[in-house]
């Protein structure tokens, strides 16, 4: 993309306007803004239900929202497929692990770097001849801190090694915004420890959006929290604000107004 924002700015880089999605006569979400800047860790909590994974699919691109609009740095990428947004620098985790179990921790990594570049004109050249997939794959896997584990296959990572090597294939493609499904989910503490200091290490060069039910960890890592009930924004705030709304105790939090 063109005209990127520099490190450490906090530019926006991803906004929504007004997102709606219906099922039918359902609205699983109903007119939701929010803006994710570079720098920044925006949460977003709420019941199962509430709409959160809705919101993540529309953003990157895997659901089209029935109205509203979603910017990329400033271009309009609404109607723009999940392929192409990838591509032009939004990564996505999910709920469930997403990865190749057979194949290397390093193969992982180079896969979703060649996806992210492909050069179909180089059909003759074996893969592991490609001079640029290699090195984007070994930096993105040092990002997360398994490369003593790169040429061990992902299936005997642990299930905090497995969803850190998820957030390397994310890294692979070069994203400028990550948009992570409840990365910490089925952690221990050890695990949580060391996924959220891979966050903070990450968010000083990009813009993310973090759907969690870990409300410890949500309020100690994240910049901003936004809470949806039933589809719709109740609050989106600085997480103190968020703890002091008696909205969100009400609806989320389970404490008395």
């Amino acid at each position: 993309m063109t005209d990127a924002a520099a490190p450490g700015s906090d530019r926006v880089l991803l906004q929504a306007a007004g997102l709606t999605r219906r099922f039918g006569g359902l609205a699983a979400v109903q007119n939701v803004s929010i803006e994710l800047r570079r720098g920044e860790v925006h949460a977003v909590i709420g019941t199962n239900g509430a709409g959160k994974s809705t919101l993540v699919n529309m953003l990157s691109g895997e659901l089209a929202p029935s109205d509203g609009t979603i910017r990329l740095a400033g271009t309009d990428i609404t109607r723009w497929s999940q392929p192409k947004r990838a591509r032009a620098g939004i990564g996505r985790s999910y709920q469930r692990t997403n990865i190749f179990n057979e194949f290397s921790v390093f193969e992982n990594a180079r896969l979703s770097a060649q996806a992210a570049h492909q050069r179909v004109w180089a059909f003759w050249q074996g893969a592991r001849n490609c001079a640029r997939s290699g090195p984007v794959a070994e930096a993105a896997i040092d990002a997360v801190g398994l490369s003593r584990h790169a040429a061990e296959a992902a299936a005997i990572l642990s299930h905090g090694g497995k969803r850190q090597l998820e957030i390397a294939m994310c890294l692979a493609t070069r994203p400028q915004v990550l948009l992570l499904d409840e990365p910490l989910a089925g952690m221990g503490a050890e695990e949580t420890e060391r996924m959220l200091g891979l966050l903070a290490a990450l968010k000083a060069e990009h813009a993310m959006l973090l759907v969690e039910h870990d409300m410890d960890a949500v309020f100690r890592i994240a910049d901003r929290i936004t809470v949806m009930v039933n589809g719709e924004v109740i609050a989106s705030d600085v997480p103190q604000a968020i703890r002091r709304n008696a909205d969100v105790r009400v609806a989320y939090l389970g404490e008395d107004a």
